[in-house]
């Protein structure tokens, strides 16, 4: 028997079926496709008209805010205003009271003029007129003796009361060149000095440093009789001795 080969295709429902399924496939992914875009786009413009409502919500508010703020500026503004009217009357009411209570207070004097007319009117001859004239005259006298005598007695008074004599009470710090220095013949060539209204107190050696001391003096001067610097100016003369002199107190009498 001799062979012969067929082309045959068995399996073609199978392939058919594949094809179909794979077609299906292909038109959901499409079909999916679109619609994911849609919803993208929409999603996107929703968010455009969300970020859109908010921006517009801050412009409102933020307008409404600067409303207020201008309403309370110009009520503010309104307030110092009516303030400031107010106190420029009470200052013009002021100042129109107190000039013319100046103007009442200011006594009138008469001008020169008026007064040469007053003497020009009064008559040239008193004696007709001026009937108790001795009089007048006996009791000036009476009163001009009164005020000498008081004013006697007053100077009296006042040159039997004692002069307050303005002292003071200067305490000296003198120091000398080293610690070879003779303290006590510093101190002798200090209380030799002599001026009207000084007067020596008590002294001490104070230790400075190195062994070395100051005199510590005090003394009581008049302020009219005795300056500072004239007896700093003596003091300090004595250069052998001392090297210089500070005021350690000054305290009024």
């Amino acid at each position: 028997m001799a062979h012969t080969d067929y082309n045959v295709w068995l399996d073609r429902g199978h392939f058919d079926d594949a094809e179909r399924v794979y077609q299906e496939h292909l038109s959901k992914l499409k079909s999916g496709g679109a619609s994911c875009c849609a919803d993208r786009s929409s999603c996107k413009a929703a968010q455009n008209s969300v970020v859109a409502g908010t921006s517009e919500c801050k412009l409102v508010a933020r307008v409404d805010t600067l409303e207020k703020e201008n309403r309370e500026f110009r009520k503010l503004t309104d307030e110092l205003r009516s303030a400031i009217t107010s106190l420029t009357n009470r200052l013009a009411a002021l100042e129109k009271g107190s000039g013319s209570e100046s103007k009442a207070a200011a006594p009138t004097q008469p001008s020169p003029a008026a007064k040469k007319e007053e003497k020009s009117e009064e008559p040239a001859d008193d004696d007709d007129f001026d009937l108790f004239g001795s009089g007048d005259e006996a009791a000036d006298e009476d009163a001009e003796r009164v005020r000498e005598e008081r004013l006697k007695a007053y100077n009296e008074k006042k040159a039997k009361k004692p002069v307050v004599v303005a002292k003071s009470n200067i305490i000296l710090d003198v120091k000398p060149w080293d610690d070879e220095t003779d303290m006590a013949k510093l101190e002798e060539c200090v209380r030799s000095i002599e001026m009207d209204g000084l007067l020596w107190g008590a002294s001490k050696l104070v230790p400075l440093a190195y062994g070395i001391r100051k005199l510590q003096i005090s003394c009581v001067v008049e302020d009219d009789k005795v300056s500072t610097d004239d007896l700093e100016e003596r003091i300090v003369a004595f250069e052998d001795y001392i090297q210089s002199m500070d005021i350690a107190a000054f305290n009024k009498i």
